[in-house]
């Protein structure tokens, strides 16, 4: 397949170096795949200006959250859930995102599983 100008693979293979982890290999290729990163970005539920910044080795942010949602929504990796069981690390990181809210006893559960010692959970204790 023959690069186009603002090929995302090239453009990360440029910015990450021989350093470049596997889950950002995967990032770039879906952008290629999809023909936009617009349409990778709603899939991980991000902007496109986050997967452009992490093709770029520009982000800011979380680069470990957006690995996590890469591994779970495009790698298809999973993590065993005390609540749930085997889940896309990307709806466990979801999960946790939540806000408290009491609109189901499923979601009370979940908002406290994942606050109280989840082997999974990215959340601070000082958020609890």
């Amino acid at each position: 397949m023959s690069q186009k100008p603002n090929d995302p693979v090239a453009r990360a293979t440029a910015a990450w170096g021989d350093e470049i982890p596997d889950w950002v290999v995967v990032l770039a290729e879906a952008c290629r795949l999809a023909g936009s990163q617009s349409a990778v970005a709603r899939r991980l539920e991000y902007s496109a200006t986050t997967v452009s910044q992490i093709l770029s080795k520009t982000y800011l942010g979380d680069v470990g959250r957006v690995e996590q949602m890469v591994r779970g929504a495009l790698m298809a990796e999973t993590v065993v859930c005390p609540m749930l069981g085997d889940v896309a690390r990307n709806v466990c990181l979801d999960w946790q995102a939540k806000p408290y809210s009491p609109t189901s006893s499923h979601r009370v559960a979940m908002f406290r599983a994942c606050r109280d010692g989840c082997p999974n959970s990215r959340i601070s204790t000082k958020e609890v």
